[in-house]
């Protein structure tokens, strides 16, 4: 399990890349790169790290389930994960 804190910075994060979005668009538009630096950093969306929903872990991230391999495999495991089955040859 990830640190809350980490959590909850990534959380800001994204709510910042939210706020400035439509003013990047625009300023990236007009090529105003003096604009565009001048903007807090956590605006831009790269900054945002994909996170497991579940356990918060950054490694091992599969975007088709938005979870880490680890509770991907727990969960198809158990059967939760509706259409994932086992291989087997």
């Amino acid at each position: 399990m990830a640190k809350k804190s980490w959590i909850e910075r990534d959380k800001k994060k994204r709510q910042v890349v939210a706020q400035y979005a439509a003013l990047r668009a625009e300023l990236k538009a007009k090529r105003d790169y003096a604009g565009l630096a001048k903007l807090p950093r956590n605006a831009s969306p790269v900054r945002a790290v994909n996170r497991c929903k579940i356990s918060g872990r950054r490694h091992g991230f599969l975007r088709k389930f938005a979870c880490s391999r680890l509770v991907f495999r727990e969960s198809a495991l158990s059967g939760l994960i509706p259409g994932v089955v086992k291989a087997s040859w």
